[in-house]
């Protein structure tokens, strides 16, 4: 895969096309698409990614779905105002695209970096079996004055450090990006299927600077598909 520099988010992953390539949005002339990806895990479970594509690298491969690729891009994020309140929407911004042999998905290639900034304070809970988890919310930066806000939950010791994290802190992350189902209630006492999208850090390093951070509200972190 040709390199491209990305400095504070990088996303690797190989997957399989599951859905057909949908339109979604155009910017200042250019259309951008959109597909899921999924990626397997090692626990013979798998991850179902949201990919965003230029229409620029599309036409080369022709129809995709079912294809083994390898992604190269950044994970994004977007405010959507749907049922009153803002929707936090993750997606893969693909910049490099390549078919690979159906062998390559045996790695298991979901790989992703970010270096950002503690933008809401740090969340400690326990599973009912007793695991320790803390919920992270990372602001990355990007082009343009922009910034993306990342979910992330950390594990065990980990997540004991991450406790005593405050908003403004600069911390480094590698991990990888999973998909978790949930069910959400209406008000009509209905029940649907949802999906979330988070950062598994596996690793994190802080770092020292004199950034300040402005804490994020509320409404920016109701993450889901």
């Amino acid at each position: 895969m040709i390199e491209h520099k990305i400095e504070n988010n990088e996303v690797i992953l190989i997957g399989k096309v599951i859905s057909d390539v949908k339109f979604s949005h155009k910017v200042y002339g250019e259309g951008f698409y959109s597909f899921d990806l999924q990626i397997p895990r090692l626990s013979n479970s798998f991850d179902v990614l949201p990919i965003t594509i230029s229409e620029r690298l599309l036409p080369s491969y022709g129809s995709i779905q079912g294809k083994i690729l390898e992604l190269q891009g950044q994970l994004r994020s977007y405010n959507q105002y749907s049922e009153g309140k803002n929707k936090l929407i993750l997606t893969v911004f693909c910049l490099e695209m390549k078919e690979v042999s159906a062998g390559e998905l045996s790695k298991s290639k979901n790989h992703i970096y970010l270096n950002g900034y503690i933008c809401k304070k740090p969340i400690y809970r326990t599973t009912p079996f007793g695991r320790e988890i803390t919920d992270l919310h990372l602001a990355v930066n990007r082009a343009y004055h922009k910034s993306d806000y990342i979910p992330c939950i950390t594990w065990g010791r980990t997540a004991r450090f991450s406790e005593s994290l405050s908003v403004g802190d600069h911390i480094q992350v590698w991990g990888r990006i999973q998909s978790r189902m949930y069910q959400k209630k209406l008000e009509t006492g209905e029940s649907i299927v949802k999906t979330a999208y988070e950062i598994s850090i596996n690793k994190l390093d802080t770092v020292i600077d004199d950034i300040e951070v402005k804490e994020a509200g509320e409404e920016d972190y109701i993450v889901q598909s």
